[in-house]
This record gives structure tokens, sequence and C-alpha cells, in this order.
């Protein structure tokens, strides 16, 4: 390795991350070998940190490997020819400070060990009458300096008149300047400019990665400018409590078109781009486009692309034209293979897997009954797809669910979802969108359109229904499949030689025939069974519960499902629901080619029609409702608990001022059935029905006691009963005339 490394060679360290304090060394000392260095800090102008040994390999392949580099501008070369009216004010404390450190520097390398230098130091100190923290602060700002006895004088360049251009011109080399004259150079002669030598260069290139290739995303001549800010300055100057850079001529700094020549020359561009947008946005934007999607394709049916967006237009409710209902969703699903669009779904459902639901369901359906449906006229050749494909390409969203799994394990459906930000991987179906955008939408009424400033709200001019623009979208469908010409489409050899026109319905056509064997064809309640979400219900004495609703089956009945719920125990079912109706559920069999559809229980026939959510937000409402009416619980029940603690603490009381027990246990235990007895004549007399308020002077239906003449409450019962009717006949021969 070369000798880089000599007295007062600055070595700046690239900021690493996250830290982006400048880190400035100056070379001092080195052995005759190079491998032993001392260096001290030259950014640290506060504390001025004592030198410090290095291995010089170690600096030298910190170089060598870009985490530093050999700075060309000493940020203190204006003390080598100080302003001659400064130097003469200050030259006796300069020539009193170095006086003080002379014989110490030349103490090399002894002064720069910590074990020599301590002595030294408290020997210069008692000779000169100083401190010791005074020595120690000459000899750190003489190593700072450059170690020249200019060093000593105060810090003139903060201290200048404005206007006054103390800098100093670095002394150039006898090599010319290279490059094209400039033509500054007209009129200023010294306006030469620098060369750019390996030193400058490596500048450059690590000043692109700091300030350049960063999400931060400066442009190049910011880039430059903090560049020649931080690397370039001759120290710093404080204006107003704020340390400025100050920067030598321009003529002896590297020019922007210099920058930039090196920058364009040698740039990584896609290494740029991904440090400066980010790994995903240069995937989807700018990566090289090599291949083609219908290579994955081997025939019809191979790879279904689905995706869905949100309709440029405004549409009106069916209900009443004058409500405005907001923009459609539309979903496509196109056959990779032929181009062909094989299925769509144009809703308000999603983008969300009943969507996707919806669109996969039609692209397995019948298109001849389903057009006519919108009064749409075709023949089964003109839209010939009916059936799954091997494998549905998706994005992060929809397919990405569990309610998607029941495509790989009940329809044998490969599932594959793109990665974030890589629309570019469903190119084909993305490229629907913009075509029925161009061919049809964008010249609807109510049709989202970029507005100025005063024009008409283009939601107002919303005419279509959604019946009336799903019709729209299948003559457009049917209209690509028939005639567009897909110019793109990488015909292959066979493809070639049987002259296949390319248009979709002719490539379905011609891979049905050559390219076969990957559709695959279930019937209608199967796939829409496997499509809907899947979930699990629980088997109950009270019925099957799903969501916290309860249905049966006449197969629970049949086989005492709700029996054994009762005697062993609750267990869960697979079910399958569509989340726009929750009037029925439908029990899935192990097999999932057959189903028990599942309905509501008489109780529950409120969530007749109810949608999902609306089933989900009644519970949430009512656990809301019990929540807030938790504190009224609790403040009854802490009532209820005083209330009965204070009968408790009477009855104790009562208890205790009765007197003593004069019975045993046993004698009171023997007494229960008498004393029940007795206090239950006491009891009906108290709760017998008095109904004649008037006679006896109380309110209606003031219980009063109805014995008259009566001596003792512990009358036998047959005596009391006695009683009680002869008081009935005497009020009965009152009555009679």
């Amino acid at each position: 390795m070369n000798r880089i490394l000599a007295i007062n060679t600055l070595i700046e360290w690239v900021p690493v991350e996250g830290d982006a304090t400048q880190r400035l060394e100056r070379v001092l000392w080195t052995d005759n070998a190079g491998e032993q260095v001392v260096v001290v800090s030259v950014s640290d102008a506060v504390s001025l940190p004592l030198p410090v040994w290095k291995r010089g390999s170690e600096l030298e392949a910190a170089i060598a490997g870009g985490q530093a580099f050999r700075r060309k501008i000493d940020p203190f070369a204006q003390l080598a020819m100080p302003d001659p009216d400064f130097l003469q004010k200050h030259k006796d404390r300069m020539e009193r400070a170095w006086e003080i450190i002379r014989d110490l520097v030349a103490v090399e390398p002894g002064i720069y060990l910590e074990e020599e230098r301590g002595p030294l130091i408290r020997k210069a100190a008692e000779r000169f009458k100083v401190t010791p923290k005074e020595v120690y602060r000459q000899l750190k700002r003489f190593w700072r300096g450059g170690k020249i006895k200019h060093a000593l004088l105060p810090a003139y360049k903060n201290c200048g008149g404005p206007g006054k251009n103390r800098l100093i011109k670095e002394s150039r080399s006898d090599q010319p300047k290279r490059g094209r004259p400039r033509k500054i150079l007209q009129l200023d002669p010294e306006y030469v400019g620098v060369n750019v030598d390996e030193e400058l260069h490596k500048i450059f290139r690590i000043s692109t990665d700091l300030y350049y290739n960063t999400k931060e995303g400066n442009p190049l001549r910011r880039a430059y400018d903090l560049m020649i800010g931080k690397h370039f300055n001759l120290g710093y100057r404080n204006e107003g409590g704020v340390s400025v850079p100050v920067l030598p001529p321009a003529s002896q700094l590297p020019s922007f078109q210099q920058f930039r020549y090196w920058h364009l020359k040698e740039r990584d561009l896609a290494h740029s781009i991904v440090s400066r947008r980010g790994e995903k946005r240069y995937l989807l934007k700018s990566r090289p486009i090599l291949g083609n999607s219908t290579q994955m394709a081997f025939g019809p049916g191979s790879i279904f692309q689905i995706d869905a967006t949100i309709g440029d237009v405004y549409l009106v409710s069916t209900l009443n034209r004058n409500w405005i209902i907001g923009r459609p969703v539309i979903y496509f699903v196109v056959d990779v293979f032929s181009r062909m669009v094989a299925g769509i779904y144009v809703g308000l459902e999603g983008p969300s897997w009943v969507g996707a639901m919806m669109a996969l369901a039609n692209a397995t359906t019948d298109k001849v009954p389903f057009c006519s449906e919108y009064d749409v006229e075709i023949d089964s050749e003109a839209w010939p797809c009916r059936y799954l494909p091997e494998m549905i390409l998706g994005d992060r969203g929809e397919l990405l669910g569990l309610d998607s799994d029941s495509l790989a394990d009940s329809l044998d459906i490969r599932v594959a979802n793109c990665p974030p930000y890589r629309a570019d991987w469903k190119g084909i179906v993305e490229q629907m969108f913009r075509r029925a955008n161009l061919k049809s939408i964008h010249w609807l009424p109510g049709a989202v359109r970029k507005r100025e400033r005063g024009d008409p709200d283009h939601r107002l001019d919303a005419t279509l229904d959604l019946r009336q623009f799903t019709k729209i979208i299948i003559l457009t469908v049917i209209k690509y499949n028939l005639h567009h010409r897909v110019e793109e489409y990488p015909l292959d050899r066979d493809m070639i030689a049987d002259d296949v026109p390319k248009i979709p319905v002719n490539l379905w056509e011609w891979g049905i025939g050559n390219r076969g064997g990957h559709l695959r064809e279930k019937s209608l309640e199967t796939i829409r069974l496997n499509l809907m979400p899947t979930g699990s219900a629980t088997v109950t004495p009270k019925g099957i519960r799903f969501q916290g609703v309860y249905y049966t089956t006449a197969r629970a009945l049949r086989e005492q499902w709700y029996v054994r719920a009762r005697s062993e125990g609750t267990w869960t079912v697979p079910v399958s629901y569509d989340p726009r109706s929750m009037e029925v559920i439908y029990l899935r069999a192990s097999d999932s080619s057959s189903f028990d559809p599942c309905t509501l229980l008489p109780d529950e026939e409120r969530f007749n029609g109810v949608m999902l959510e609306e089933v989900l937000d009644f519970f949430a409402l009512n656990k809301l409702k019990s929540q807030q009416h938790e504190g009224r619980r609790l403040q009854s029940d802490a009532a209820l608990r005083a209330q009965v603690a204070a009968i408790k603490a009477e009855a104790a009381k009562m208890k205790e001022e009765s007197g003593p027990q004069k019975q045993s246990n046993n004698q009171r235990l023997k007494g229960i059935r008498d004393n029940r007895a007795e206090e239950k004549k006491l009891n009906r007399r108290d709760e017998a029905f008095d109904l004649r308020a008037e006679r006896h002077c109380g309110t209606p239906g003031t219980l009063l006691p109805l014995a008259k003449g009566e001596t003792s409450v512990k009358a036998s019962s047959s005596a009391k009963r006695k009683d009680f009717l002869d008081i009935l006949k005497a009020d009965g021969e009152e009555e009679q005339p």
C-alpha cells in the first residue's frame, strides 16, 4: 500500500447513518514505517480533544474502502497568512504562548504519550507561572491549527469587519488547468479553477451517496452545495449564534459542471433510483421490462388475472333518479393466454371479497342468459368463457384473506398475489380499466373530469343507473373480445404457422383446440358455495349459533343434534354464508360438494334479509348498552348489599335483645314444626284480604284483623277456622233485610 499519510494530512470520516456529525482529524506524527500514527480531532472547537494513537494501516484501509477520505482544503489554511494589521496587534500574545510550548512540541513522540506529557506540562506551568490548563489549551490550539506558530493567534476569523476579505489563495501547482478554458477568464484571469484528481473524485462519489442518493430527494445542485459547505469550508464563523461555514474563493473550488460531469459519467442509475424513491417504486416504474406475462400461461384457463377499480362515473338510484349514489365498483377477470375478459362484476360491493366472489362466479357463468338479463342478445361463441382456471393472480387484497382458501381447498385453484406496489405483474387486467375508460366511461354523463375554477360539478350530470351502466360495460367487453387486435401479443411459432389473428376470441378458440386441458368445470351451486365466505357455527341445545344468530336445519333435527348438545356438550361445524343476507347459511358436507341450508329459528326472524354488518352492529350495540348499564348495576348491587346488611344487623340486635336462650339446641331443633305452624297462623291473619274498607275505616285494600274478641294468637287451627266461619255467618245475617 502506498504511503498516503503525512504530517498535517487531514482525514475526513464519512458520516454513519443516523449521525451526521462531522469528524475531521489531523495527522500530527507518524513513525518511519507509517504504522504508528498520532492524530487529533479538529472538528470539535469547544472541548479541543487531546491527540490519540492509531494504526496507520487501519487509516489507509478506511481511506481505500471509502469510510474516510483525504480532505483537500485545510479549514485552518488562513492561519498561514493572517491579516498584517491583526498579526501586529496580537503578535505579543502569540509569542508569549509560543514561548510556553516551544520546548514541549519539540519532544516528539513523547509529548503525545500521556505518562510523559503530564510531567512536562507541570514543569512548564511552574516555569512560566501559568496553570497546567493554560499550557494544555495552547498545545491543543497549536496541534489543531496545523503545528504552526500562527495557530496561537486569537480566533480572528470571528472578529474581522464586514467586507474585508481575509482569505488566502491556495498556491497552485505547475500543472495547467485541464478542460475547456472558462469564459470568465476574459474578465478575471485568476479564475482558473481546479483539476479533478483522484482525491477530489473520491469526495464527489462520497458526496453523491451522502446528499443525492437519499430519501430526501435532493436535486443535484443542492447536493453540490451541501458538499461544498461540508467538505470544502475553511472553518466556521459565528453569526448571531449560528456557525456559518467560511468558503474559499470559487476559483479554488470544483465547479458544479465538474461535479455533474463525474456524477453522470459514473452514476449507477438503478441504485440511485432505489436510494431516492425506494425499491417498490423502482420495480413498478423504472425496472427493465424483459419478459411478458403471456409466457406464464400455456393455454386458456392457465391463469386468470382479477382486479377491481372505482369507476370514473357517478350513477343515480333506480328508486329515484334524483338520488346520486356515487361511483360503482368494476371487477374484471381476464384470461392471460387469450386476453379475453372471462368475467365482470359491476356493483356497489367492495373492492372486497364479496365483489371478487361475484366476478369469479360470473367467470363461470354461461354468458348468454347473463347478457339477456340486460337485454343484450348474443350467441355462445361471442363470449364462450364459463369455466374455472388453474390459477388466479390478484393483488394483496381480496385474495389474501381466509375466504380465498376455499379456492385452493375445494375448487383446486391456485391463488397467487402480487407484491406490494407491483400492479405491473397483472398489467393485462390493468389495461382493461384504461381501455374501458377511453372507449366508454369517459364519455358518459357524470364522468369524472378535471375541473377548473368555475366549472360545473360533474357529479350533478349523473344520469345512468347501475343496470344501465352494467349494460354499457357488457357491450364494451363484447366489442373488445370480438374485435380488439392485441398488437403487443407475442405469437409463438405454432400460432404464426396457423396465422392466428391477435383477437381475444380467436386466441381463445385456437388455445382450446391446441392448448386445452387447463379449464375446470363444476356445477354453479358448488362454485357459489365454495366462493362464499366460510366460518364456524356452534351446535348448541338452542340451535346452530352463527355470529350470535340461531338457525336450524332438517338434518340437525333428524340426527338429534340439539339433544346431543345438551347431554354431551357443544361442537362446531363448517358453514358458508353470503354476508349480504343472513337469512340463510349453508352447512357444508365434509367433501364440500353438498350442503344443507340452515334457516332462522322463529325467534330470530327479526334478522330476515339483514346484512352481516348489521347483525354485528346489533350485537355490538347491545354490548355497549350493557357496558353503559354496568355502572347502574354496580350501584344497585351496592345499595342492595347495604340494605341487606342493615336488616341483618337489625335482626341480630333484636335477637340479642330477646334475652338469653333457655332451650338447648336439641330442643330448638325439635320445635321447628310447631313454631312454623304458629308463625303460619299469624302470617295468614296478616295476609288475609278484607275489602270492607268503609266498615273498618281503612283505606281501600287495607288488611285488617278478622278475629273478634280474640284473646290469644296461639289458638288452635280448628278454633281459628271456627271463629272465621262465625264471622262470615254473622256478617251474612246482618246484611239480610
